[in-house]
């Protein structure tokens, strides 16, 4: 996968802003509304979002080739769901209540 690819699909699909790329590397700014933090585990990152509208999010993500891992779940403190994305990392996404 290109990082092209990969930046469209965080700028499209998660608001992100495309400030340089490159076939190397790919910088994209954060913007206010989104919050991520970011996990490293020892087989993959975990990238997880704060968004205010879940489904909306997911709908753009699968448009750009994510897949959902499994349903939206509906929790007591919000919407919770795990989207591969394009490169095969999850994303998990967060809707509070």
């Amino acid at each position: 996968m290109t990082f092209q690819k990969a930046a469209r699909f965080n700028s499209e699909g998660l608001g992100f802003t495309t400030n340089m790329c490159t076939l190397c590397w790919a910088e994209l700014q954060n913007l206010p509304s989104c919050n991520a933090q970011i996990m490293q585990k020892e087989y993959s990152s975990l990238l997880s979002f704060t968004v205010t509208d879940i489904n909306s999010t997911v709908t753009k993500l699968k448009a750009l080739g994510a897949q959902l891992d499994s349903p939206i779940k509906y929790e007591i403190h919000g919407k919770v769901a795990a989207v591969r994305c394009i490169d095969g990392h999850i994303l998990g996404l967060y809707k509070p209540a």
